[in-house]
């Protein structure tokens, strides 16, 4: 076997120990045991949200396991391909199972990844909110940019997009805009962009041709699961309807019908404008709800309260990531130094080697305080 091929299975290897080890196969597997025997139970569908819940964290469980076999029986299998191949003289045979151990280890290290979104809420759908910065028309088109971006790396997932809420600049772009994107693992992938984005390109707008530096800021938080109950008073909340300023024609907005929540100890302010009033209002307090349900999980984790600090409503020095677009191409994360010059690829995009290489950074900064703890 080449050297080459001799290191991707090695790597796969590393992947397999890694990813058995973070969900913890055995007790897996017996835990599937259980749920199988919690659905034979003839009165579980007696209480329909226990059991629908019941029903989602057997199917995610039960993928895991299932894809950390097959990776496990491809590698194997292919291996005694290749061993069979060059004992017999057939190039093509061992051909085929190289490629398809190539195509294995990618599949490895994803999954071996989407095993460190382990946090409470990261299975969790989310909310994703941008806000343009100071500077006008340039920073409400670069916040309509990134508002596709991050749009068109959802659908790259397969997941399923919803415009919550949309404010359109005065000559261009957006002012703000909320999204929930819903799928697995959605909260925990999304959660490490927020922060405050920079960008530095040749402005369209300007007459002379100069360079100018926007900035906008993206705030991710989960979308509260049913299992998750948070009471907000009525006392504690003002709710507002006034009409949508839409783009125009047959989707104007002919009523009162979009809806903006504020709540009053926190100052926490949410709007949804895309559906009925009574849409809106449920939305609007679905977002409420995760918004407080992420303060509580800042309080409860100190690394991700002091982003939140270090981020502020208006700190837009402090960035977490500059995308530069003249006079050279590169979009560079200040946190983990992890950059690229194919930035048309991000802006389309092209986000998940930004994503991965911020939560691999956590989790080693996680396991160094915990060893650390030990000690």
């Amino acid at each position: 076997m080449r050297a080459e091929i001799e290191n991707i299975v090695d790597s796969i290897r590393k992947s397999l120990n890694l990813l058995g080890q973070r969900m913890d196969l055995e007790t897996a597997e017996h835990r599937l045991e259980e749920m199988n025997a919690m659905i034979e139970d003839g009165d579980l569908w007696s209480d329909p949200e226990r059991a629908q819940k019941l029903m989602r964290d057997r199917q995610m469980l039960l993928d895991q396991i299932e894809t950390y076999r097959r990776i496990e029986r491809d590698l194997n299998d292919n291996v005694e391909l290749i061993e069979m191949g060059e004992a017999e003289g057939d190039s093509e045979v061992v051909e085929e199972a190289e490629n398809a151990l190539r195509e294995l280890k990618t599949l490895a290290e994803q999954k071996e990844l989407e095993a460190l979104l382990d946090g409470e809420a990261d299975s969790n759908d989310t909310f994703l909110e941008i806000n343009a910065g100071a500077g006008g028309t340039e920073s409400c088109d670069w916040a309509a940019m990134l508002a596709r971006m991050y749009v068109r790396w959802a659908e790259k997932k397969g997941y399923k997009v919803e415009l919550m809420s949309e404010s359109p600049g005065e000559e261009a772009g957006i002012r703000s805009a909320t999204y929930r994107i819903s799928g697995p693992n959605a909260y925990g992938w999304l959660k490490s962009e927020s922060g405050v984005h920079r960008l530095v390109r040749i402005s369209p707008f300007d007459s002379s041709a100069r360079r100018h530096t926007s900035f906008c800021s993206v705030w991710v938080y989960p979308v509260v699961d049913d299992n998750i109950e948070i009471v907000i008073p009525d006392s504690d909340i003002r709710i507002d309807t006034f009409r949508s300023s839409g783009a125009g024609g047959q989707h104007v907005n002919t009523t009162d019908s979009a809806v903006r929540i504020t709540h009053i100890p926190t100052g926490i302010v949410v709007t949804s404008s895309e559906k009925s009033q009574h849409q809106n209002r449920a939305n609007a307090m679905a977002a409420l709800k995760a918004r407080l349900y992420q303060l509580e999980l800042d309080k409860r984790n100190a690394e991700i309260a002091a982003q939140h600090e270090a981020k502020g409503e208006a700190a837009w020095g402090n960035q977490i990531r500059s995308y530069v677009l003249h006079p050279y191409q590169m979009v560079k994360d200040l946190r983990t130094g992890h950059e690229t010059s194919d930035t048309q690829g991000v802006l389309d995009g092209d986000l998940d080697a930004f994503m991965a290489a911020t939560l691999a950074m956590k989790v080693a900064g996680k396991s160094r305080a915990e060893a650390q703890t030990q000690d």
